[in-house]
């Protein structure tokens, strides 16, 4: 247990056991693990190292990768449970240049699923445009589906988060980064961002790639061999949709820019305990708070999209808003109703309604596999899940 701190209720003690595995194997650097039940913290730890020389604390941020979708598409069903956005409504209602190239007949909830085809940014965005907002959301009102919008489903890597914010923007006058700092992160107490603010710089923690031996072990998983062929293939559109979307330079990956600018789908920064605060606030009262009805909840878990998806080619399942369990991203727990999101850096964070659990965890070594869907992880979510239904 040496270097693992932070609180964790009896009944979760085997929970800390597996975090504590996952240092003594020598699979972590730094990570922290925060899980909900019923509305209050069951399980608060951290440790580890946040970079060279700096030990991971409770107020440690790290990038979130794709689990920042999570947060853009809350902000987004905050909206539809106060009425100011509908899922059955077209896009172009709210955009109207969004109905070139046939997308005019749109509904919002097909880019919640992931069934819009609005996959691929051509031109790659640079960091500049990415910075003004305008370039991206002009692209994208341009862009044409990789297929028949509504007729198949595939992971909107990095536009989804970008789309979303056009709508809010459309709607509010506000980024959906905006709208998720004032309407969400503020009255919860949340340590969550979508868009760094320059002064809590400091308090990130540093990203650390997987070795070539890790990424090899990731590529073995035969069920996630028809993926790691597509990333590697300039053609497909899973590498489209990743590296073929955005410029990314090494002063880039390696400076503040990107964290500071808006990425809604992937440039997300938090801690665990925010995100675990954020889940449980979504499926019961936080302190007094519940951000949605119970009605609307029940929608962002309701199955919208299922079966082979064409960007990630393997078995996924999204709700109107959220990834579901089903297929080797999120392997089947004995949770259906549960809803979240992984990230490549690792990260992974969902609510489970019928146990009333809100999980999050956030390492800084990333995972040999995208969408971050590892045994560290895999472990940890099982431990909590077994652990919450002996309540």
């Amino acid at each position: 247990m040496a270097g693992i701190r932070g609180d964790c209720h009896p009944r979760f003690a085997s929970v800390r056991d597996r975090f504590a595995d996952n240092f003594a194997q020598g699979r972590e650097l730094g990570a922290s693990l925060c899980v909900y039940q019923h509305g209050a913290p069951v399980v608060d730890l951290w440790g580890g190292l946040a970079g060279e020389g700096r030990p991971w604390r409770r107020d440690t941020l790290a990038l979130l990768a794709s689990t920042t979708k999570g947060m853009a598409v809350t902000a987004v069903l905050l909206l539809v449970d106060r009425g100011v956005l509908d899922l059955d409504t077209p896009v172009a209602d709210y955009w109207p240049e969004f109905a070139a190239e046939g997308k005019g007949g749109m509904p919002l909830r097909w880019i919640l699923g992931h069934r819009s085809g609005v996959v691929v940014i051509d031109p790659p965005l640079t960091i500049e445009d990415i910075e003004l907002g305008s370039p991206v959301a002009e692209v994208l009102a341009g862009a044409r589906p990789a297929w028949r919008p509504g007729s198949a489903h595939g992971y909107h890597c990095l536009t989804l988060g970008w789309l979303v914010s056009e709508v809010v923007r459309r709607v509010t006058g506000l980024t959906v980064g905006q709208l998720f700092a004032r309407e969400i992160a503020a009255p919860l107490g949340l340590d969550l961002h979508i868009g760094i603010p320059a002064h809590q710089e400091g308090r990130l923690a540093s990203v650390v790639a997987p070795t070539a031996g890790e990424v090899r072990n990731g590529r073995a998983d035969p069920g996630l061999h028809e993926l790691n062929r597509a990333i590697c293939e300039p053609s497909s559109l899973l590498h489209r949709a990743t590296y073929g979307s955005v410029v990314l330079t090494p002063e880039l990956l390696g400076g503040s820019r990107l964290y500071r600018a808006e990425v809604p789908s992937a440039g997300g920064v938090g801690t665990a305990a925010g995100l675990a605060r954020l889940y449980a606030s979504l499926i019961g009262e936080v302190d007094g708070i519940r951000l949605l009805r119970p009605e609307t909840t029940d929608r962002a878990r309701t199955v919208e999209a299922r079966g082979r998806d064409l960007v990630l080619r393997l078995d996924t399942a999204y709700s109107a808003g959220f990834m579901l369990p089903g297929g080797p991203m999120w392997p089947d727990f004995g949770a259906p109703g549960a809803f979240g999101y992984a990230g490549a850096t690792g990260a992974f964070a969902f609510a489970d309604p019928d146990t009333g659990l809100a999980f999050a965890y956030v390492p800084n070594r990333m995972s040999e596999l995208i969408e971050g869907s590892d045994g560290r992880v895999w472990r940890l979510m099982w431990e909590s899940l077994r652990c919450a239904r002996l309540a």
